[in-house]
């Protein structure tokens, strides 16, 4: 059976037994800040295990696409080194709500192994815990007791993370030996008997101290790798050896050379099993909306990837070649999961982005590691050191799993408790140098609570409870703590017939602590009136309300997997932290624009919706955000019931039209694969405007200014210019030609100058230093054309003045001119014929 054939025949297999088939969930859990990533089947229904939510449906199965990679379900290691771990694998899977229980588990799991799928009875081995007799006993209908084994806690009672849902389960595990002596295998660890079904009978609720709550109902969650069944009922001995991994092994071997032996000790083979398994995890988790990072998911991401990255070098890769094997998995497993293709060209960019920035440090990382183990090694050592692994990982970007497996090839170890500590002081360190605000707020050691106003009024008659310094702590407030990205309201305090300004509000518990300009008079149990700057707030507000604009702008301008990685809400502006791959264009930044001035214009009615958070999320498109912290009551923030909702706890504009207009001021890069954006709106962008008016101000008066520099400098220079020309001028004299019977000298020169006002400065001095008895024509070439100045002094301007004289000159060069007796110009146009005008210059005054 091929794999396509093997899970659609699983969901019709449930199908018959009237479960709803259900599509399977993102891997990246939205909305459970208690996982990294979908590893279950059943993450998508733990709200029903716990009793809070519903579903129209007391029986379910899908095939969920899960990524086991950290905390308790961490394979990654295994991957590559044996034939069934895996990072990314589909989980079929079906699910009573408070509907069947053990017994129809059981027997449906042994009708579709058995007498649909035709595995031998034979190899088939059952655990159950080992105080679960009532599984044993209904196993013991199908197997015999021999084949019917107990493990504990570790084996045998499931529980998706530290919290939540868990119970007993019972395992169903494959004998492969060919004797059938496996028996002894199971739960050990052994390729050749594996567990490919898991059933689970969730009845508790593991709580954060650790205790086992009942839940309201019993209900049961199974999981089958359907990888390892893939293999099983296809005799194969290796996952990999199936049609779910041979389409990106073929691709893997096609470009490295290098064919695909499956053996276990092959580096070849290896390294493809793990570039094959890891690619499926990244390009999943991408389509899904995650990006590599240094937090979170996204680092754990960023691992994996660099990690494939590494193995890829083994196959003689050094380029990058993770993002060429999208389009095989696209092309594979496209049709169950079509995400994979609709996300496709994003996967393959932000995978090729990765792999670039990760490749230009790794040679030297790797150069580096060298350095490390040699050093090591010749002091006969075989332990790196926790400090070099944290130079790898703090230089060259080397998680520590990276520099682990570098070591291991060189049958070396990582110190990684001192890498720990090492982790723990830098983060120590960045901690502290966060510690930038107005004023550290005092942990009052106090049990009331404030209630804030601000969403309906501005100013609050409140009572004092308490006073410290100058913070002050009212029973009421309308002032906005701050929170979310959003900064605290500023206003006034009345106190005593003393008003104090409000600088800062910070929130200490369930009190909201007002940090004032002095030392406030502790006149507890007194009254007190609020006030919040109407102003401040309306700006702050307009760009709260134009973030989330903006937030849905990029998501349908840049793609889906924009999410706020970040933001600041001031009432200056607003910055917007997301993952992006590669910088946001002029173009694309003026469609997000426009959408959101659009938005602006049609003047919508910005909704708060106060919902239980089951119903919020049901929301079309509503946004929250990984890792907050909600509670069973949340706000949500509509604009526009087609364009953007959102978990929001700040202040808004009561419509679009407030915010005035919105602009984008800058785009720039705060981490690989993070970029940010600050915009203005309304009064900012007054601001801006009236900024942008006084630098073009200044910057006309600076070219004015610099205009009369430039002039001043090129009188100068030309002065500097002719007086070295009139070093010339002896010379020309010497060469000057005698007419009129030797009484008149006649001088004609051709020389270099810049502009004619050079060539008439020129001439001035040509006349002084002739004195008398003398005429002569400077000529030069500016800019294509001839000019030329005739000069006569003054005893001889009357017999052979300079105007006439130049403008006949001219006439003969196409052009024309004149001037006065003593000192003419003019142009021509016929340079070709001005070498023999100079020459002939004597004989044509003399003709005059």
């Amino acid at each position: 059976m091929t794999s396509r054939e093997i899970r659609q025949s699983f969901l019709d297999f449930f199908a018959s037994k009237q479960h709803r088939i259900v599509p399977s969930a993102p891997v990246i859990p939205h909305g459970d800040p208690t996982l990294l990533f979908t590893n279950a089947g059943m993450n998508q229904f733990k709200d029903v295990f716990l009793g809070k939510g519903k579903r129209d449906y007391v029986r379910a199965a899908d095939t969920q696409k899960c990524i086991r990679v950290s905390g308790k379900h961490n394979d990654l290691e295994e991957v590559g080194y044996d034939t069934y771990h895996h990072t990314f694998f589909e989980m079929l899977g079906n699910w009573s709500f408070g509907d069947y229980y053990k017994a129809e588990a059981i027997e449906w799991a042994w009708e579709l192994l058995v007498k649909v799928w035709k595995l031998e009875p034979e190899r088939l081995h059952a655990t159950v815990y080992k105080t679960d007799e009532e599984a044993a006993k209904l196993w013991e209908r199908y197997l015999p007791r021999e084949r019917i084994h107990y493990f504990g806690e570790k084996d045998n009672f499931w529980e998706m993370g530290e919290t939540g849902p868990c119970g007993p389960c019972s395992e169903i595990h494959y004998d492969r030996t060919p004797d059938l002596s496996g028996g002894k295998l199971v739960n050990a660890g052994a390729p050749d008997v594996i567990e490919i079904w898991n059933l689970v009978f969730i009845q508790y609720n593991r709580t954060a101290d650790g205790t086992l709550e009942e839940l309201p109902a019993k209900h049961v969650d199974t999981g089958m790798g359907f990888e390892r069944i893939c293999a099983v009922i296809n005799g194969k001995v290796s996952n990999y050896d199936t049609d779910v991994f041979t389409p990106l092994l073929d691709a893997i071997a096609a470009m490295s050379g290098h064919k695909y032996s499956g053996a276990l000790d092959d580096m070849y083979a290896i390294a493809m099993r793990v570039m094959a398994d890891h690619i499926r995890t990244v390009s999943f988790s991408i389509a899904d909306g995650a990006l590599p990072g240094n937090e979170g998911r996204g680092y754990v991401l960023r691992r994996i990837l660099r990690r494939a990255s590494r193995y890829s070098r083994n196959l003689g890769f050094r380029e990058p070649v993770l993002y060429k094997l999208v389009q095989t998995l696209a092309d594979t497993m496209g049709d169950v999961f079509p995400e994979i293709r609709e996300q496709q060209k994003t996967v393959e960019r932000v995978i090729q982005a990765e792999e670039e920035a990760f490749l230009q440090t790794l040679e030297r990382g790797l150069e580096k590691f060298d350095d490390i183990a040699r050093r090591m090694e010749s002091h006969g050592l075989q332990r790196i050191s926790g400090a070099d692994a944290f130079l790898l990982y703090d230089t060259f970007g080397f998680p520590l799993d990276l520099t682990q497996l570098l070591a291991r090839e060189r049958r070396m170890v990582v110190d990684d408790t001192e890498f720990a500590t090492l982790m723990e002081q830098q983060r120590e360190r960045s901690r502290k140098a966060r510690k930038i605000a107005l004023q550290e707020v005092e942990t009052l050691a106090i049990s009331s609570q404030t209630e804030f106003t601000g969403y309906t009024e501005l100013q609050t008659e409140a009572t004092v409870l308490h006073v410290h310094g100058n913070q002050i702590v009212l029973d009421r407030t309308p002032f906005y703590a701050e929170m979310g990205g959003q900064v605290a309201d500023k206003g006034m305090i009345t106190l005593g017939g003393i008003s104090y300004t409000v600088l800062d509000v910070q929130k200490s518990g369930n009190a909201i602590v007002h940090i004032c300009d002095r030392d406030v008079e502790p006149l507890v149990g007194t009254k007190a009136l609020a006030t919040v700057d109407k102003r401040y707030r309306a700006d702050v507000a307009a760009n709260h309300s134009a973030t989330h604009l903006l937030h849905e702008a990029l998501r349908r301008v840049l793609g889906t997997h924009v999410q706020q990685a970040g933001s600041l809400v001031a009432a200056e502006g607003l910055r917007f932290d997301f993952p992006h791959f590669q910088k946001v264009s002029p173009e694309e930044i003026q469609a997000i624009e426009e959408m959101v001035n659009e938005k602006v214009r049609e003047n919508i009615p910005v909704r708060t919706l106060e919902l239980p958070i089951d119903e919020a999320r049901k929301i079309p498109g509503v946004k929250s955000f990984f890792g907050d912290k909600y509670g069973d009551t949340v706000r949500v923030v509509v604009i526009d019931d087609t364009f953007s909702a959102e978990f929001c706890g700040g202040t808004h504009v009561r419509s679009t039209s407030e915010i005035g207009v919105f602009k984008i001021v800058a785009e720039s890069s705060i981490a690989a694969g993070t970029r940010r954006l600050e915009a203005i709106t309304g009064t900012g962008v007054l601001h801006y405007i009236a900024q942008l008016q006084q630098r073009i101000n200044e910057q006309q008066r600076s070219y004015e200014e610099l205009q009369q520099k430039l002039k001043q400098l090129e009188k100068e220079l030309s002065k500097v210019q002719v007086h070295a020309l009139t070093q010339q001028v002896q010379g020309f004299l010497a060469k000057a030609r005698l007419a009129n019977g030797g009484h008149l000298r006649v001088v004609a020169e051709q020389v270099d100058v810049a502009h004619i006002d050079q060539l008439k400065a020129l001439g001035d001095e040509l006349r002084n230093a002739l004195g008398k008895q003398g005429v002569g024509l400077l000529a030069s070439v500016v800019e294509g054309k001839v000019q030329l100045v005739c000069v006569a002094t003054d005893d001889v301007k009357e017999r052979y003045p300079a105007g006439k004289i130049v403008a006949a000159l001219a006439k003969e060069l196409g052009g024309g001119g004149g001037g006065k007796s003593h000192l003419a110009t003019a142009g021509g146009k016929d340079i070709h014929k001005l070498p023999s005008m100079l020459q002939d210059f004597a004989a044509f005054v003399e003709k005059f």
